[in-house]
């Protein structure tokens, strides 16, 4: 648990493309704070921003202008060095494409962010079995990608988001290459993360994926047209399995 209320800020966010008449303001003075433990949900329809947000959040992506915080420190204006040390050891990515290295088995592939951290081959194959045990994917180890279900990748591919125990997980469409069944057992799993003091931001089209977190805001245009809190967390992503049986 880290020690700022707000692991995440955002303050007047803006993120351009082209200029002139072809100028597309993907992101249009947002701000926004996450707090230290929430799941936060982010829905819009398609062009709207909320990936551009998400990339500009994990600094996969610079603003034009605007500041991001990171457990309060700046990250939009650090250089690329600092930049790629900060993605490895504080933020995890989670995508809907899953982003497996082919060549690579289940746990060499969640090693794989703790060795790029500097941790010890030791400590990061220790790490993985932890957290393919936890994920239920013990058995699934030694697997190559092409050989697990498209619930089962996605698994992996957040246990290796959660390799270095981030400040804060960010998922991209996390469950849109995924059946029911397989939905709900990433739900499940952000359901247990959060529950761990894990801080998540979910951008999402899935309702039911949105339904589970603590607040929901909506985009349109780049900017940020309704923020939620969502009800009492308690039983709702049971409820949500009871409606899908």
């Amino acid at each position: 648990m880290n020690e700022f209320d707000d692991v995440l800020q955002v303050r007047d966010l803006h993120k351009e493309h082209g200029q002139g008449q072809s100028l597309v303001r993907a992101v249009d003075g947002v701000d926004l704070d996450v707090p230290t433990g929430q799941m936060l949900a982010v829905m819009g329809p398609s062009g709207c921003g909320k990936s551009t947000l998400l990339h500009l959040m994990g600094g996969l992506e610079r603003p034009t202008y605007g500041e991001v915080r990171l457990a309060g420190r700046r990250i939009d204006n650090v250089s690329e060095r600092g930049l790629a040390r900060m993605r490895r050891r504080a933020v995890g990515f989670v995508f809907q494409a899953f982003h497996l290295v082919e060549e690579l088995s289940a746990a060499e592939n969640v090693e794989l962010p703790a060795l790029l951290a500097g941790s010890s081959p030791r400590a990061a194959r220790r790490r993985a079995a932890h957290l393919l045990e936890q994920f239920g994917l013990a058995d699934r180890a030694r697997h190559l990608p092409w050989k697990l279900s498209g619930g089962q990748r996605q698994r992996v591919a957040i246990a290796r988001a959660m390799a270095n125990e981030p400040l804060v997980l960010l998922a991209d469409e996390p469950t849109g290459n995924l059946d029911t069944a397989a939905t709900l057992d990433v739900l499940r799993l952000f359901e247990d993360l959060r529950s761990a003091g894990q801080t998540l931001v979910v951008v999402t089209h899935d309702e039911r994926v949105a339904a589970t977190a603590d607040r929901l805001v909506s985009m349109r245009d780049g900017m940020f047209v309704d923020d939620t809190r969502l009800a009492v967390r308690t039983g709702r992503l049971d409820g949500l399995i009871k409606l899908e049986d």
